[in-house]
């Protein structure tokens, strides 16, 4: 009786497997992915935060083919603005070639897109998250649907390329001013984009 029972739980500890950490279920399961690339880290929290709320897995844009780009059903993007007042390449980050140099190529025509940016609303309040702006810009000429558009109530700006009529074009943080809210914005994000029909 003894053996029987110790046979019996070892073959159930053998059938255990533990789940790998990079592991991308809800990735693989929705198609959507997150893309982000940051000068400081500040977007690449932004983007964990994203990554927390979704469960999918967050990738540095550097890294991605562009099969990744036109496979996915769904794209969240998200840059810091580093180039403060420039018209174009105002990240200061892999974003900059890559959306002169490689999304004019891709087809994105209806592809589903939702935006988010970091900025410091104190110390650049004319130029708050410019380049999530320039990101919506870029990826509705190649014709993208955007996703996700917020209220701009609760931050203290005084201009930013990422309205359009009124509200932001995405979901924009501020970690240097405003950290304690950033983890909130991005569950009411997803959330918002679960709504919208994003995924």
């Amino acid at each position: 009786m003894k053996l029987v029972i110790i046979s019996a739980l070892l073959a159930g500890a053998n059938a255990w497997v533990t789940p790998s950490a990079n592991t991308r279920s809800s990735s693989a399961l929705f198609g959507h992915a997150i893309y982000y690339s940051t000068s400081t880290g500040n977007t690449e929290t932004c983007a964990g935060y994203i990554a927390e709320a979704s469960g999918l897995a967050a990738e540095d844009i550097g890294d991605a083919t562009d099969a990744d780009i036109t496979g996915a059903d769904g794209l969240i993007v998200g840059a810091p603005t580093w180039h403060t007042g420039s018209d174009e390449q105002r990240s200061g980050t892999s974003w900059d070639d890559w959306l002169y140099d490689t999304l004019p190529k891709l087809d994105l025509e209806g592809k589903k897109v939702a935006i988010f940016g970091c900025g410091d609303q104190q110390s650049y309040s004319d130029y708050y998250c410019d380049a999530a702006g320039e990101l919506y810009d870029k990826f509705v000429e190649k014709g993208a649907k955007v996703y996700g558009f917020t209220s701009t109530d609760g931050y203290e700006h005084q201009d930013s390329k990422a309205m359009k009529d009124g509200k932001f074009v995405g979901c924009m943080f501020d970690e240097d001013n405003q950290f304690d809210l950033s983890a909130q914005r991005a569950q009411a994000w997803v959330t918002q984009l679960k709504e919208e029909g994003f995924f």
